[in-house]
């Protein structure tokens, strides 16, 4: 098995505007290692969350290759790429994306129960248990705080024992104190489980917990050299 869990090569990104085509990844080179923690930053609109969102198979590179978890994703269709997603990846977004119809118990279980997994409510337990929030299973998100939110969206994102996790501002919509723990419970789930992760975040303090800081301006990686890890 390979040591790289990702590898971006020569990523371009060109969106359709009014006034054309804008350009939004310049030639994007990035190779993550497995088990490594890696922060994205930069300027807003430098292309950071559309690289992430790229590496998700979320948004096509217009040219380049990516290759996340062993997949070829340039290569996948759109039925090959949600696979890949429900079984290589975890996802956390700032907005929660949570469906609010759904109980905590019911949107962790849920990428399992696409899968048709038999354990899917146990697994989804296990992990809702894990980020303290047992006491929480039969809630919907509009009874849920901001935190509690994001940690039934981190649960959700690590039920299927994804290879890989982005996270993009996971601590955006919470309060510094509120957001420190879910990042706490976020790099110890990472830890253990020697889970890959790509961090998109405004907030130095919590890129200088990541073993390399990637910085973006206008579309470019401009540095990716490892920085001290924060204490």
């Amino acid at each position: 098995m390979s040591d790289i869990a990702i590898d971006a090569d020569d990523v371009r990104l060109s969106l359709a505007s009014r006034a054309g085509p804008v350009e939004i990844l310049r030639g994007v080179s990035l190779s993550v290692s497995v088990g490594e923690a890696v922060a994205i930053v930069g300027p807003s609109g430098s292309g950071k969350t559309s690289l992430l969102m790229v590496l998700a198979g979320l948004e096509r590179a217009t040219s380049g290759r990516v290759v996340v978890a062993g997949r070829d994703l340039g290569k996948l269709d759109e039925d090959e790429l949600a696979l890949a997603r429900g079984s290589s990846m975890g996802i956390v977004f700032q907005s929660f994306h949570l469906v609010p119809t759904m109980t905590a118990l019911e949107n962790v279980a849920l990428p399992l129960e696409f899968q048709d997994h038999p354990d899917a409510v146990a697994r989804a337990t296990e992990l809702l248990d894990e980020v303290g929030l047992s006491h929480r299973l039969q809630h919907f998100p509009a009874q849920l705080s901001g935190g509690e939110q994001q940690r039934v969206a981190l649960a959700r994102a690590l039920v299927t024992r994804p290879r890989v996790l982005l996270a993009d501002e996971p601590t955006g919509n919470l309060d510094g104190t509120t957001g420190a723990h879910v990042m706490d419970l976020l790099f110890t789930a990472q830890a253990r489980r020697n889970t890959t992760l790509v961090l998109v975040t405004h907030d130095e303090k919590l890129a200088l917990r990541c073993a390399r800081i990637v910085r973006m301006a206008d579309g470019h990686i401009v540095s990716a050299a490892p920085e001290p890890v924060a204490a």
